[in-house]
């Protein structure tokens, strides 16, 4: 079928989009979506005591709606009176189910068979490939949560959107004729491909994005990035009042990039994370915090002794996984609390300081400890030349800098750049710089700054 709609004219294969992602979007906004966005929309404006109560409601709810409907938990709580929880204050009390656990033992997590429910697979960076079954009404809700925080930005479908994302979508006709994207014209979203920024193409993206002058953006961020960089030091200008709001998925998003995207798409960055698998929702607000949004799920900080920590692995219990439920489960993600209790939006869901990306993305020093992403991102201050570096850990005492350079790169800014790295990492790390034309990015489209390998290796 892929070979066949790639033999097609272009013109037939935008109508074949069309025609399937508005067949797709009738299931998204089927059965009891409205419901749900209606319901979701007015619990907004929850004080924190109510949004406390509806959440202590829904996780004894699903705490007892999964260990009477999936083997794995049913087992996994044979010792444990379940019956006697009240709150969410218990859940310390339960296992924790880590990724390795959901992955072996996902057939006896179900509480539905696939054909029941909607798929979706995760895997894209690290890890061997995950399937996690939805129930169709906790898409509807997961939808509706979504939807609900894009719309308060002006977002609906049919709004004219950029989208960049791991889809597969260009044939070698459409290589040869720089056209890296294709339309659905009936839902007015652009997809862009992210398997083919570098260099030589880059402009043909950025022009085709002033010409089509999307009113949002969304999709991967590291994506974004390149185009931005590429205008910025090609002088071309993105026209202002055009994009209405730039929504990253995907991956960790850095106050540097949120920066460089808002400055020169002229817009606002919001980000928002959930995961593949069905991780409750964290969603930015215009102010810049990042609140936890406890209407979808239970957020746990904890460090490597499971103890609550203000830095730490995060660990989830959604509410929105019926088919493949998740309680206490090691993400793989790590979060930072914040100093601040209250935000003075109207949002009053707790807030963390910043999500700090995968657990393993960090570069780690005997000297110096983990350097997270955010510290990563920022050896880059000062420096002029670099288009993009990623970061490989593959043993404790050494690293590979693999840098993509424009010709205002030189030696004082390379002497800078390795500073800023020794500042961070100590002066016995072995620091390899490797000049390359190009970077590739992951199988899923994604790119990775940090690739920390050793625990690959362990």
């Amino acid at each position: 079928m892929d070979n066949l709609f790639f033999k097609l004219p272009n013109v037939l294969q935008n109508i074949i989009i069309s025609l399937y992602n508005t067949y797709l979007y009738s299931k998204r906004y089927g059965g009891k979506y409205k419901h749900y966005k209606k319901k979701f929309l007015k619990q907004q404006s929850y004080s924190l005591e109510e949004l406390q109560d509806y959440q202590n409601n829904q996780f004894i709810k699903f705490l007892n709606y999964a260990e009477v409907n999936s083997a794995y938990y049913k087992k996994a709580y044979k010792n444990i009176d379940i019956k006697s929880f009240k709150d969410v204050k218990d859940i310390a009390k339960l296992p924790i189910l880590n990724k390795e656990d959901l992955r072996t033992q996902i057939d006896k997590v179900y509480t539905i068979k696939p054909s029941q429910g909607i798929v979706s697979k995760t895997g894209g960076t690290t890890g061997k490939p995950l399937k996690v079954v939805f129930t169709k009404d906790d898409a509807n809700r997961r939808y509706g949560y979504l939807d609900n925080f894009r719309n308060n930005y002006g977002y609906n479908l049919g709004k004219k959107t950029a989208w960049f994302s791991g889809k597969k979508l260009l044939s070698e006709r459409d290589i040869k004729k720089n056209r890296f994207w294709k339309h659905d014209f009936l839902n007015k979203v652009r997809y862009y491909s992210t398997f083919h920024i570098n260099e030589t193409y880059l402009k043909s993206y950025l022009i085709d994005l002033i010409n089509y002058k999307p009113e949002f953006l969304v999709g991967f961020p590291s994506t974004l990035l390149e185009i931005a960089n590429f205008g910025i030091r090609n002088n071309i200008q993105f026209p202002t009042n055009v994009v209405r709001a730039i929504f990253p998925t995907a991956e960790t998003v850095t106050e540097e990039t949120a920066l460089a995207l808002s400055e020169y798409f002229n817009t606002t960055v919001l980000d928002q994370y959930a995961s593949s698998e069905g991780a409750p929702f964290i969603f930015q607000c215009e102010k810049g915090n990042y609140h936890l949004d406890i209407r979808t799920g239970v957020f746990e900080i904890l460090d490597s002794n499971d103890v609550e920590a203000e830095e730490g692995r995060l660990v989830v219990t959604s509410f929105t996984t019926h088919g493949t439920p998740l309680i206490r489960y090691d993400i793989g993600d790590s979060v930072e609390k914040s100093n601040s209790s209250k935000c003075n939006c109207n949002n009053n869901n707790p807030i963390i300081k910043k999500i700090l990306g995968r657990e393993n993305d960090y570069i780690f020093s005997q000297e110096t400890g983990k350097i997270n992403l955010g510290n990563v991102s920022n050896t880059l201050k000062g420096v002029s030349g670099i288009k993009r570096f990623q970061a490989i850990q593959d043993v404790l005492d050494e690293i590979t800098i693999l840098i993509e350079k424009d010709n205002t790169y030189n030696s004082k800014n390379e002497e800078f750049f390795l500073k800023n790295w020794r500042d961070r990492v100590g002066a016995s790390m072995k620091i390899n710089l490797t000049y390359v034309d190009h970077i590739p990015t992951e199988k899923s489209g994604k790119f990775r700054i940090v690739k920390n390998l050793m625990s690959i290796h362990d």
